[in-house]
């Protein structure tokens, strides 16, 4: 085990290179890196030659878009190596001033495009009928279509500039939340179940919870949030700061929500969200019977939020090395093929694609960012005794194969996919893991593990990130209404949320009231919904796949290389599931009743 994975965490600069991502892909040095930029903004003012000439037809809207395309692939590479330079150690002064170069230097050139929209749709609907069917604009037809879509919500070329020139100021409520989350908050050391000292911190706090001592699991949960008890005010304004930020862009472009414009990007019906949250609460009867149940087999008095990730039947965890991780993904992503299994067994060893375990000042979490020339890059805080950690990596290697598979079959406009569908690959993987572990079950116990696990999966996916965009929509609303996000408020609305997806039997102290003020998500609003639907149209398709041959393989495989060339719901027609109705949601649910009954009976 690689000594990034010990108890005591090791500055940046100790942790042995191969347990770091590599970089070159983007930039072979920071030094590489600042030459690039200082082309970026040189080449950004090359926006001026166009502005005002758009009418004059496809040849001058091909070559705008053309500038445009190779200012956005230098940009992406720019943005994501400073992004994960910044990522791997939040304290490091250098790459933050990276990261605010190119966000400054990436809003400048916001601010010289932003007659781009209101030019191509000043032109007479007629007049851009015919420009469309030329030759010149064929690769470029779907992205005009979809800037023609928001015709109603784009103002005049010097509104649009000044919301343009709101960039940098407009992500500073995110931006105050993650540095007080990511680098200033600070917890000391606890003792685990065996008496060994562990820093807490966001990482190890997963650890904690999953301890078998209920004693650990406590102290860690009321140790954790005493530190946001101590900053609510200051959390609290910013997520107010965010909430208020996404109302005036709505407000500003003409939609009647915060939500409705969030959902627009996409082309999602308002029904796709308010069938999950109505479906999810339908359900919520074996949610609170699963509770139940944990509470019974754990031998609990009370059974509390800090209960309820530590698997039921702990004696059977067992400790995973990285190298095992990676064998055990990709075996499981077998039913996908040599090419998808063999690419991403690489990625994950020999090529680098992966940051695998805590540092200090490392950011929290885990993620996939890639791109169109690099390697799709996973950022990981692996901990080898959480088996979530495994089914995280599935998770995070399921983006990361989106994007290579997208990147390799479409041009670069069509190539970075929604994360409507993103969620999608993900959650897929993580149904295979879990079939493939179920398979290998050898006793009445492990299976129950297992069950044990994919019940978690669920709620974790379905159940709390409904919850969360539940809160999501109330809070917008409550903002809309010309209410500020206060402390008290705050506290209120997620209590409600709190009574109803944890039920009446269940303990809620306080403290987690102020879980809202802790999710990173919600400085992007309107996005953890995704995840419900993804893990939905995932468990369809993973049976799909499974159940089905070639064609059903070929049709994943499609929908994996579709990049965003259609919209997310019609990608996902194209694989197999239609994510316009709530047979998903309904059926992903109705599993979840089947596997607490089945539980039950193992136990």
């Amino acid at each position: 085990m690689s000594k990034s994975s010990s108890a005591e965490l090791l500055d940046r600069s100790a942790v042995p290179v191969a347990d770091t991502w590599d970089l070159s892909s983007l930039y072979v040095s920071d030094e590489a890196w600042e030459k690039e930029f200082k082309r970026y903004e040189k080449k950004i003012k090359d926006y001026a030659k166009f502005k005002g000439k758009l009418k004059t037809g496809p040849n001058a809207i091909a070559g705008l878009l053309e500038l445009d395309r190779e200012l956005d692939l230098l940009g992406e590479n720019l943005g994501t190596y400073a992004f994960l330079k910044t990522s791997q150690d939040q304290a490091d002064s250098a790459s933050q001033r990276m990261k605010g170069r190119y966000t400054h230097a990436a809003t400048r050139a916001g601010e010289l495009a932003s007659y781009i929209r209101p030019e191509l749709l000043a032109i007479p609907e007629k007049t851009m009928a015919k420009f469309l069917k030329s030759p010149r604009l064929a690769e470029w037809k779907l992205v005009l279509e979809r800037v023609l879509r928001y015709r109603p919500h784009t103002l005049s070329d010097r509104e649009e500039n000044l919301l343009a020139m709101t960039g940098q100021m407009s992500a500073a409520s995110g931006d105050i939340f993650r540095q007080l989350n990511d680098a200033d908050l600070k917890w000391g050391k606890l003792p685990n179940e065996k008496g060994v000292e562990i820093e807490l911190g966001h990482s190890s706090f997963s650890v904690f919870l999953h301890s078998p001592s209920a004693e650990v699991r406590k102290n860690a949960f009321h140790a954790y949030y005493e530190q946001f008890e101590a900053h609510k005010n200051t959390i609290a304004a910013a997520l107010n700061a965010s909430n208020q930020r996404d109302v005036f862009y709505a407000k500003a472009r003409g939609f009647k929500s915060a939500r409705e414009q969030a959902l627009f990007a996409d082309n999602v019906p308002a029904k796709v969200y308010d069938n999950l949250i109505g479906t999810v609460r339908k359900h919520l009867p074996a949610v609170h019977r699963y509770y139940a149940l944990r509470k019974r087999a754990m031998k609990l008095k009370e059974i509390h939020h800090y209960d309820t990730y530590v698997p039921i039947q702990t004696d059977i965890q067992k400790h995973t090395s990285w190298d095992d991780a990676v064998k055990l993904v990709v075996d499981a992503l077998a039913p996908l093929g040599d090419d998808y299994c063999r690419t991403l067994h690489a990625g994950m060893t020999s090529e680098r694609w992966c940051d695998r375990f805590p540092n200090r000042g490392k950011q929290s979490g885990a993620f996939s960012s890639g791109g169109f020339t690099c390697k799709p890059y996973i950022l990981m805080n692996y901990q080898p005794d959480v088996l979530d950690h495994v089914f995280t990596l599935a998770h995070e290697a399921g983006h990361s194969m989106h994007t290579h598979y997208s990147a390799r079959h479409q041009p670069y406009q069509y190539y970075n996919y929604t994360i409507f569908v993103a969620e999608v690959a993900s959650t897929f993987n993580e149904q295979l893991l879990a079939r493939h572990l179920l398979d290998r079950a050898n006793t009445k116990r492990e299976r129950a593990y297992l069950i044990n696990n994919l019940i978690d999966d669920i709620r974790g996916t379905v159940v709390r990130q409904t919850m969360f965009a539940e809160f999501e929509k109330v809070s917008h609303t409550i903002v809309e209404s010309g209410e500020p996000l206060t402390v008290e408020t705050l506290r209120r609305e997620y209590r409600k949320l709190l009574d109803a997806y944890f039920g009446p039997d269940f303990a809620i102290d306080e403290q987690l009231e102020l879980e809202c003020l802790r999710i990173p998500h919600f400085y992007r609003a309107f996005y953890v919904y995704k995840y419900a639907t993804g893990l939905s149209a995932a468990v369809a398709l993973s049976q799909r796949v499974l159940s089905g041959g070639a064609k059903e393989l070929k049709a994943y495989l499609g929908f994996l290389s579709g990049g965003c060339s259609k919209w997310p719901i019609d990608l996902l027609k194209d694989a197999g599931v239609d994510m316009s109705k709530p047979a998903p949601i309904e059926a992903t649910m109705k599993k979840f009743g089947e596997l607490v009954d089945e539980l039950d009976d193992l136990l």
